[in-house]
C-alpha cells in the first residue's frame, strides 16, 4: 500500500456542571428526572408506550442515542457526543469530528463513528473513521485509544492502493457489540465487484478487541438487495447489550441490518441474519427466511411485508427477555415494535382479550409527546425506550403501559 500520511484530531470537552458534586441536588427532583414521572393522562386506554417526562431537550440534530454498560446516556448531535447521567445531567462533551453514532463494549470502552483527515500526495481526504476511546464517563478520562480508519482499518485493503477521491465514498453506518467485546461495522461504498480480492464495500467487518479486523459478513449479497444481502446497509443492532451482567447475556452472533437506497426502494429493508459455522467452510452468514412467516393467528402486521418502510435510520434489539426489534423510519417519523419472530406487537399479558401480539409502534409528524419530526436514533435500557428525536430536537423516553408499577 502506498504510504500515507494519516491526521487525526480529536477534542474532549469537560463541562463545568455539579455532576462530581460541588453542588447540593434536591432529591426529589433528581428522582423525577432519573426516574421520570408519568402523566395519568397520556397512558393509553389499550396496551402502548407511555412518555416518561420530562423528554431531554436542547440538543442540535441528535441523530443517535444509546445508554452504555456505564448505565450513562450518550446523545450524539453536531456538536459531538453528549454523556449524561440518567437524570440528563450533562457530564462531558466529546467533540469528535463527523460523529454520528456510538456504542459501548462489557469494558466500558466506547466507540464513535466519525471523520478523519488522510493526506495523500499532498491531497486532503475526509474519510470515515471509528474513534475507540476509554473511560469516557470518569473524572480521569476519557483516554484515546485507537481510531480504525477506512480503508486501513480493512484487512483485506492491506495490498491495495488508496483510492483517493473514491474512498470519501465509502461509509461507516452502523455498530453494535457482541457479548466477547466483538465489535461489528456495517460500510456502504460503490465498489462491490466479487471478483476483487478485497471485501466489498457493501459489508459487515468484525473486529477483535484489540482493533484488528478479523472478518466480514461473508455469504451475502453486496450488489442486490433480498432477504440475504448486505446491500447499502444504513444501520444494524445485535442480540446483546446492556446493563452489565454475569449470567443472562446474549451469546448470539446473528444480528440485524438495515438497507436504504435513495433511488431505488427496497422490498425488505430490515432484515435478520443468521451466523453459521462450518467445520471446512468457516463462518458464513445467511438470512432468516422463516421471518416470511405471516402467521396471522400471532399478528396482524409483520416485519418482512414488502415495502413496509420509508427510511430506516436506526435499530435496536432489545437485550432483555423480550427481545423486541425497535425500528426508527424517519420517512414516517415513527417507531415501530416487533418480535424476534418478525411480528408486530407486544406480547399481552395472559388475562388480556387477545392472544395476539398487540400492536404498539407509534408516531407521526408532530412535536407532542406521540409525535416525531425525523427520528434517527433508538435504544432500550431496563425496559425504558429512548428515542432520538431529531427535528424537534430532544431525547423522548418511554415505557411500556404493562411495565408501570
Amino acid at each position: 500500500m502506498k504510504k500515507v500520511s494519516l491526521a487525526l484530531s480529536v477534542l474532549f470537552l469537560l463541562n463545568s456542571c455539579s455532576f462530581f458534586g460541588g453542588k447540593k441536588q434536591d432529591d426529589t427532583v433528581d428522582e423525577i428526572f432519573e426516574q421520570g414521572r408519568i402523566d395519568p393522562n397520556l397512558i393509553p386506554a389499550n396496551i402502548g408506550y407511555v412518555p416518561v417526562l420530562p423528554f431531554f431537550t436542547g440538543f442540535i440534530n441528535p441523530v443517535d442515542v444509546y445508554v452504555g454498560y456505564d448505565e450513562m446516556i450518550y446523545v450524539v448531535d453536531d456538536n459531538g457526543v453528549h454523556i449524561m447521567d440518567q437524570a440528563g445531567r450533562e457530564f462531558r462533551l466529546l467533540a469528535i469530528p463527523g460523529a454520528s453514532e456510538v456504542i459501548q463494549d462489557r469494558r466500558l470502552h466506547t466507540y464513535v463513528i466519525g471523520t478523519s483527515t488522510v493526506v495523500d500526495g499532498g491531497q486532503s481526504y475526509t474519510v470515515s473513521a471509528i474513534y475507540h476511546l476509554s473511560n469516557t464517563a470518569t473524572s480521569e478520562g476519557p483516554f484515546f485509544v485507537d481510531t480504525l480508519v477506512q480503508p486501513f482499518c480493512d484487512a483485506s485493503r492491506e495490498f491495495t492502493s488508496f483510492r483517493g477521491a473514491a474512498e470519501e465514498q465509502v461509509q461507516f453506518t452502523g455498530l453494535t457489540v457482541l457479548h466477547d467485546n466483538t465489535l461489528m461495522v456495517s460500510r456502504q461504498g460503490p465498489q462491490n465487484s466479487a471478483a476483487s480480492v478485497a471485501y466489498p464495500d457493501n459489508t459487515i467487518l468484525f473486529f477483535d478487541e484489540d482493533g484488528n479486523n478479523t472478518g466480514n459478513s461473508n455469504g451475502l449479497n453486496s450488489q442486490n438487495p433480498s432477504i440475504r444481502s448486505s446491500y447499502k446497509v444504513v444501520a444494524m443492532a445485535g442480540e446483546a447489550g446492556p446493563p452489565q451482567r454475569l449470567f443472562g447475556m446474549s451469546e448470539s452472533r446473528d444480528f440485524w441490518i438495515a438497507q436504504y437506497d435513495a433511488l431505488n426502494p427496497v422490498e425488505f429493508s430490515c432484515i435478520g441474519i443468521e451466523y453459521q459455522f462450518d467445520p471446512d467452510l468457516g463462518a458464513r452468514y445467511d438470512g432468516k427466511p422463516h421471518l416470511l412467516n405471516f402467521d396471522t393467528s400471532k399478528s396482524g402486521r409483520f416485519l418482512y411485508e414488502s415495502f413496509r418502510f420509508g427510511k430506516i435510520e436506526d435499530l435496536y434489539m432489545a437485550p432483555d427477555n423480550s427481545a423486541y426489534l425497535f425500528v426508527v423510519d424517519s420517512d414516517k417519523d415513527s417507531v415501530f415494535q416487533f418480535t424476534n419472530l418478525g411480528f408486530e406487537g407486544v406480547t399481552p399479558p395472559a388475562n388480556y382479550s387477545t392472544k395476539k401480539q398487540v400492536i404498539a409502534s407509534f408516531g407521526g409528524e408532530g412535536s407532542g409527546p406521540f409525535q416525531f419530526r425525523d427520528p434517527s436514533g433508538v435504544c432500550y435500557f431496563k425496559r425504558r425506550l429512548f428515542v432520538a428525536d431529531k427535528g424537534n430536537g430532544r431525547i423522548c423516553r418511554y415505557i411500556l403501559s404493562t411495565d408501570l408499577e
